[in-house]
């Protein structure tokens, strides 16, 4: 398969470009477009057949749901209902980073929620993205725009590079604002719960409902009969070709123990490779020490983590170490990203 790809400037939109892409949809085509959270693999998510493409491309399991992207707040087709915190939830952060779960209605085929009664809806806060989805007269249902199991691409060149010859077009912007995978909240119970942590964080929810909650599925490792329902609550995700290990504790300490594990597979003739801050990358014995930001910048982390992490397939390590983070506000977001990429694979310095 021959893939087209057409780069585009969000604030002057080529219509024409985007009309092509639309109509590949409309064909029941697949299309990987950017949003402001990572770039969106897409296809109608009406049309079963189309669906089953988005599943092949990306080698992804057939039990983990897919979100469905819309282009207004007129979600009543592929809903039951929308309970009030959710409209409440629309109002406050739609367009932007957050999923919430409904009932879904019949008009959306069990393909696209992986046998699920319930579908993630999001409205996303990207001009190409909103603007194709208006243009196709669809829901379009889009996971990352990557091989299963990699880190989200959050730029066109990572779309490329997973899915060029795999899918019919790539649509490319600027590089993803945010860089983690949008919040999901589940609206059909109560109190809402979250079933993936992100940019919109635990605390800004309890402003609008005080007994929001995080799922215990989030914060352990799942077993193999687990359900999920939500996007990245099963499977290994988001992981480089070589392992990844994160190391939890005091700073002084996780420096200390990085460095001894450094030693130690150095003097085995092993690579590795360190994934610091900005207040930390000249503390390690490694020579290959890459930096997510400063860590007074939680946001500029979350941005740079899946740009990072893809980074390390290219130096050539036998392993890398990565430094734990602090799991408040989207501080949980970036740990459940790491904890998944390294399945959960955790040393306490």
């Amino acid at each position: 398969m021959k893939t087209k790809v057409a780069i585009l400037n969000e604030q002057s939109l080529d219509k024409n470009i985007i009309l092509e892409a639309a109509e590949i949809i409309k064909r029941g085509g697949v299309v990987a477009f950017p949003t402001e959270t990572v770039y969106g693999l897409g296809a109608n998510a009406l049309d079963e057949e189309a669906v089953k493409k988005i599943f092949i491309a990306k080698g992804r399991p057939q039990d983990n749901p897919l979100i469905i992207h819309v282009g207004d707040f007129n979600i009543s087709p592929y809903v039951k209902e929308v309970p009030k915190v959710a409209k409440e939830i629309m109002n406050k952060f739609w367009p932007g980073p957050i999923t919430l779960i409904f009932e879904k209605s019949d008009k959306v085929p069990m393909i696209t929620s992986a046998n699920l009664s319930t579908i993630g809806v999001r409205m996303p806060d990207n001009n190409i993205a909103r603007e194709l989805i208006l243009a196709a007269n669809t829901t379009i249902a889009a996971p990352s725009a990557n091989i299963s199991g990699r880190p989200s691409p959050t730029d066109v060149d990572s779309c490329i590079e997973d899915l060029s010859g795999k899918i019919d077009y790539i649509l490319g912007g600027e590089n993803s604002e945010v860089g983690l995978e949008s919040t999901i909240v589940d609206c059909t119970v109560n109190p809402i719960c979250i079933l993936r942590p992100g940019a919109i964080t635990l605390e800004m929810l309890k402003e609008i409902d005080e007994n929001v909650y995080v799922d215990p599925a989030v914060l352990n490792k799942p077993t193999e009969d687990f359900k999920p329902k939500a996007p990245g609550m099963k499977y290994r995700h988001y992981a480089p070709k070589a392992p990844v290990k994160i190391v939890s504790g005091d700073i002084e300490k996780t420096i200390a123990k990085i460095n001894e594990i450094v030693l130690n597979y150095i003097e085995r003739g092993k690579r590795v490779g360190v994934i610091a801050t900005d207040e930390t990358k000249n503390s390690y014995n490694s020579d290959i020490v890459v930096s997510l930001g400063s860590r007074e910048n939680l946001y500029e982390i979350g941005q740079n983590l899946f740009k990072v992490l893809r980074s390390f397939d290219t130096m050539d390590v036998d392993i890398i170490l990565c430094e734990a983070f602090n799991e408040q506000g989207v501080g949980a977001a970036i740990m459940n990203r790491l904890k998944k990429s390294a399945g959960f694979d955790i040393i306490e310095a």
